[in-house]
């Protein structure tokens, strides 16, 4: 099936094809719900994102079909579950923070662009060169120098070095990932910083002018060497005690709440929230002791402070039981409307949506000697078959005993979320990633 009569069977407008020296360009737009080219493009030798043009290196990886998703904003769209979330959490900050004057202590951000540099995205935040992190493999670059954020946490040095002392940031995050139910190249993240002075910290505290921030001491597994005991005590008291309550706001006084220690390369002591819901104990956010490093390069010297960072589409999927992300791109009324709600605190009772049935078909081949990665291949699966897949699974590996070549077989299911699929639809867009498999990321059929 040649690439025009694909376009002609799924609608897309052929001003959508392109020239592009990303590797798997030309098999973009096999996507059912495209309605026509994007603001946002890669062509020959440039990126054009939110008006800003960018030149095309060899670290471009961004693709149409993850730039047609910029600007969407669903956080900011009035009445979707993550706008609910989104504005659930701020009003809580709103009400439960109030600096002197009677005006909220915490500023919102949730319009920043997620175009940012390299140096914003990974340096200001102390993840080290070689850090997996930063791999091609694992994000959207723009070029060597820009990328779509992977965090929020990409502007909270920018933040801090405006003089914002409490703020929240909400916005579109992107990464290359696994398929399944509950990953997707884009979400959004929602997270607080707060910093405090000497003063702020120890004005409760009997004596607290005696007691100090820092000192030349040694780093442990409770606290910076340039901290002092009881100043970081006191902020993950106080980090915890604000996450605690968020959470009894949005799931109620009774939810169970417990901390796992972990390891941030931004925070130090770092910790996992996770709560009990319906039995189960879920991880929903990450926070810790801002690295002094960090604070400092923000111009704050003289502060100390934490930071969390959790999910919208996490909260969302546990708040209402919704089974799917890709479902918080639906336009169907059906899934819209039941968010339609007067208040943002009205509980919402999701009624799940007809599961419709799914398409199952297997593709194998022999990888190349060299550079195959995973997430090329998923990128691939995504460009060219969007969310018409559910899921992609690796179900056998084999290596030849004479050759020692390894082929790899991946299940794909494919179940629309919104309709019936045919199975010539799905044969065409299976057959389009046979091709794109072989002649972009150098494998072998075994088809």
């Amino acid at each position: 099936m040649k690439l025009q009569s694909v376009f002609r069977i799924f609608k897309i407008p052929q001003s959508y094809k392109y020239t592009s020296p990303s590797r798997i360009s030309k098999y973009e737009g096999f996507r059912s719900l495209m309605s026509g080219p994007s603001q946002h493009f890669v062509s020959s030798d440039s990126v054009q994102v939110l008006g800003q043009l960018y030149s095309q290196d060899n670290y471009t990886n961004v693709t149409n079909r993850i730039l047609s998703k910029v600007g969407k904003n669903l956080h900011n769209q009035k009445h979707h579950p993550l706008w609910i979330i989104k504005e659930r959490i701020k009003d809580h900050f709103y009400k439960q923070y109030v600096g002197r004057f009677g005006t909220p202590l915490f500023s919102v951000h949730d319009c920043l662009s997620p175009v940012v540099t390299v140096e914003q995205n990974f340096d200001s935040l102390l993840i080290p060169l070689d850090h997996a992190s930063r791999r091609k493999g694992d994000n959207y670059y723009v070029n060597e120098k820009h990328i779509l954020r992977s965090h929020t946490s990409a502007h909270q040095r920018d933040l801090i070095l405006s003089g914002l002392d409490a703020f929240l940031i909400a916005g579109d995050v992107y990464r290359r990932d696994e398929i399944d139910s509950s990953h997707y190249p884009v979400f959004h993240q929602m997270e607080g910083v707060r910093i405090f002075s000497k003063h702020e910290l120890f004005s409760s505290v009997t004596n607290g002018e005696e007691l100090c921030l820092f000192e030349s001491g040694i780093r442990t597994v409770e606290k910076q060497e340039h901290h002092t005991l009881e100043a970081v005590k006191l902020v993950e008291f106080n980090l915890k005690q604000t996450l605690s309550k968020l959470m009894s706001h949005l799931f109620g006084e009774e939810i169970e709440i417990r901390w796992v220690d972990c390891y941030f390369p931004f925070t130090h002591p770092s910790f996992e929230m996770e709560i009990k819901f319906q039995g189960n104990w879920l991880e929903v956010l990450g926070c810790g002791v801002m690295e002094q490093e960090l604070v400092n390069s923000a111009g704050a010297h003289n502060k100390i402070g934490w930071a969390f960072g959790l999910g919208l589409e996490r909260l969302s999927m546990i708040l209402y039981n919704i089974p799917d992300i890709r479902l918080f791109w639906s336009e169907d009324e059906r899934f819209l409307k039941q968010f339609n709600v007067p208040h943002i605190d009205q509980k919402v009772i999701f009624q799940p949506l007809s599961k419709y049935p799914p398409l199952v078909n297997d593709i194998s081949f022999w990888l190349p000697r060299k550079g195959f990665s995973e997430n090329d291949f998923l990128d691939l699966v995504r460009t060219v078959g969007g969310d018409l897949v559910e899921k992609v699974s690796l179900i056998d590996c084999f290596t030849h005993p004479k050759t020692k070549e390894v082929s790899n077989c991946y299940r794909i299911t494919y179940r629309h979320p919104e309709r019936t699929l045919t199975q010539e639809e799905v044969r065409i867009v299976h057959k389009a990633i046979e091709n794109g498999a072989e002649q972009e990321l150098g494998v072998k059929g075994r088809f």
